[in-house]
């Protein structure tokens, strides 16, 4: 298949999702009209309303005098204030909005392929490091497609209206290739010119960002592309954003086939999503409609498709998706991106993995079970690069649940890459993962849970439930598993089950009352029934078995600073085993700066099992900051502070829809990350 064709199809399928995803968002759609109608200009979260302000601000995007001029006249809420700085914003731009847009224009270039003798146009890219160009993954999906592909430059008119020679340059797949096709993204490497010089020295290139304030529901958004394969052209402000998803814009403004992969700019020329594809009218069975409202054939073409709106996706997301990519993957080129993408950290040697540690055969006392040792295979720690933060502060990750057999170096920058977006949105300098303590306990878990109970095997003719399934196979194991569902369904006002001689037969009759909670638990956040299941297992083996317990805290204290100030960051089960380790750290460990993300701690069938006895703090805590998000069912005794002594502060945050209890969202958050980097001196 040739890559044209393939182009054509992978098109098809992002169009189909597009459509699908407009559908789905058809109620909130709706509603914000109805705002828009009603005369509100900006129908946005007060959240996004300041951050956008306060980033114009900062920016002086919006001259201070007309911002001042703006919200003096009459005394104003915050939220008006917001929109009367936003509006000054949209209406009246800057001289330099027309030479920021030719700049911002001379980073895009026409991508074509050489096939069959014959050179055709197949999209967009756009420069977003001196080096990398990024575009669609359904553009150019592999690096074999890439090594057909040629860029041009300057593929556009001069001021007089005539064609401009453009500056062809070839792609470098070998050197730099990086794709998504959920995202729709591809990353490549351009050739250097004939000069030798890298394309970002002649043509400029983008700062991507991962903070927030952008660009807010109802302001204009400007598209720069080569629709239909054309020489480049500008749709500019008659347009406006109509809805954000987690990983998606939906916006209306004028783009063709061929403006695939383009930038989609704010004002500021700021590029806020990748442009992917069209969103057309579909019938109630979701089949593509004409501009007649016939039913769309493929032998119509684009142009008899009755377009609706357009989809962009996050940029956000794609660095979010960036920063994640596994430790084999080459990252010179990212480091390249600006200080803003969350992704330019100065590469370092990663450093060797940290020799095992020779763990000492237990000695059981009487009638107490010895700990699980380590068998081969088992992977270790990481211990920090000696100085690492002046060598008297130690920053500590203690991961949650479900790790076992993964790389721990992988992890640990999977933690850092979340937590350098939220530094990078606080204002401070990123951190270098060799500089994290990351100690290792997921293999060490399952071999503890594995020699305590059989694993079940999930078959598609099983018939028990995922809350039986899952259940421990211990009588006290499983009864503290039904006492955490429980109380985590009571929290979230499961209503009462049928009273005996009711008539009506209720869900809890069809599936059992432990699946009737747990679904409730499900139905109520982000979270799938399995996810919340499996963790409640692994919490209540924990706390049930000693074995298990001191097995756990004897793997984490092979890789803990011995002396020292502690930033202890922990996330879920991490949480609960953090806490127990604050009872046996080292007697030169002070103090101990804690965060916790995502944590059931608040659970009374947790808190009252703890080595500390209680919701208590400990001692040696000096402070402690807890996040937790409303649709993370793992952290449903959050807020802490109800339960637990002062010294506390709980943070709310607003998790995606689909990493409700990811850890590298909660880091992502800058009030999250702000808090670490304070302890660390960042500033």
């Amino acid at each position: 298949m040739g890559v044209t064709e393939r182009t054509g199809q992978e098109r098809v399928r992002q169009v189909a999702a597009a459509a699908e995803r407009y559908r789905a968002t058809s109620d909130e759609r709706r509603a914000i009209e109805r705002q828009q109608d009603a005369g509100v200009p900006f129908p946005d979260s007060r959240q996004a309303l300041a951050a956008r302000a306060i980033r114009l601000l900062d920016r002086h995007a919006v001259p201070a005098a007309l911002a001042v001029e703006a919200v003096r006249a009459e005394p104003l809420a915050a939220p008006d204030a917001y929109e009367r700085i936003l509006g000054v914003s949209k209406e009246l731009q800057a001289w330099s909005f027309l030479p920021r847009g030719a700049r911002a224009a001379r980073t895009v270039a026409r991508i074509s392929v050489r096939e069959n003798g014959r050179e055709l146009p197949l999209g967009t890219g756009f420069l977003v490091s001196p080096r990398l160009l990024m575009t669609n993954h359904h553009v150019i999906s592999d690096a074999e497609a890439a090594r057909q592909c040629f860029v041009e430059f300057d593929a556009q008119v001069t001021v007089d209206n005539t064609p401009q020679p453009p500056t062809r340059l070839e792609l470098d797949p070998d050197g730099f290739f990086v794709a998504d096709e959920p995202l729709d993204f591809a990353l490549v490497l351009v050739a250097p010119g004939p000069d030798g010089r890298p394309p970002g020295e002649t043509f400029g290139w983008n700062r991507l960002s991962v903070q927030p304030g952008k660009l807010v529901i109802g302001e204009p958004v400007n598209v720069i592309g080569h629709p239909m394969g054309r020489l480049k052209e500008i749709a500019v402000r008659d347009n406006m954003l109509q809805v954000r998803l987690d990983d998606f814009l939906h916006y209306r403004t004028d783009t063709e086939p061929g403006n695939s992969g383009s930038p989609v700019f704010n004002d500021q020329w700021e590029v806020v999503a990748l442009h992917h594809s069209g969103v057309p009218r579909t019938d109630d069975q979701g089949r593509i409609l004409r501009t007649d409202g016939q039913v769309w054939q493929p032998g119509d073409g684009d142009d008899a498709v009755d377009w609706v709106a357009n989809e962009g996706v996050r940029i956000s997301s794609i660095l979010r998706h960036l920063a994640e990519l596994p430790l084999g993957t080459p990252s010179g080129p990212l480091s390249e991106m600006g200080p803003e993408s969350g992704l330019a950290l100065t590469e370092s040697a990663v450093p060797a993995p940290a020799p095992a540690v020779a763990v000492p055969q237990p000695v059981a006392a009487a009638g107490v079970p010895a700990p699980v040792t380590a068998v081969a295979g088992a992977h270790a720690g990481l211990r920090a690069r000696d100085g690492a933060f002046g060598g008297g502060r130690h920053l500590v990750f203690l991961h949650g649940r479900s790790q076992q057999g993964k790389d721990p170096e992988n992890l640990r920058r999977e933690w850092v890459a979340g937590l350098n977006q939220g530094l990078v949105r606080a204002g401070l300098r990123p951190v270098d993962p060799a500089d994290v303590w990351f100690p290792y306990y997921g293999d060490r878990l399952v071999q503890a849970l594995s020699a305590r109970e059989a694993v079940p095997r999930v078959t598609e003719s099983t018939s028990l439930s995922p809350a039986e399934i899952v259940a421990p196979a211990t009588p006290t194991a499983r009864a503290l598993y039904e006492e955490l569902v429980g109380e985590a369904a009571v929290r979230w006002n499961i209503p009462p089950e049928r009273q005996p001689g009711a008539e009506r037969i209720g869900f809890g009759d069809l599936v059992g009352p432990l699946q009737r909670q747990l679904s409730w638990l499900a139905a109520r956040s982000d979270l799938d029934a399995w996810s919340i299941a499996l963790v409640f297992h692994d919490v209540a083996a924990y706390l049930d078995d000693r074995r298990i317990r001191d097995t756990v805290l004897d793997c984490v204290l092979e890789t803990m600073p011995e002396e020292g100030e502690l930033v202890f960051v922990t996330h879920s089960l991490g949480t609960i085993v953090g806490m127990d380790l604050t009872t046996r750290l080292s007697p030169a460990v002070r103090p101990v700066h804690l965060t916790t993300a995502g944590s059931p701690l608040g659970l009374d069938s947790v808190y009252k099992r703890l080595l500390i006895g209680g919701p208590k703090t400990p001692d040696v805590v000096a402070d402690w900051l807890n996040a937790w998000s409303p649709a993370d069912a793992v952290a449903i005794g959050c807020p802490l502070a109800d339960d637990w002594a002062d010294g506390l502060t709980d943070v709310a945050v607003v998790n995606a829809r689909d990493r409700a209890h990811s850890i590298v969202e909660y880091l992502s958050h800058p009030e999250v990350a702000g808090g670490i980097g304070h302890h660390l001196a960042l500033a």
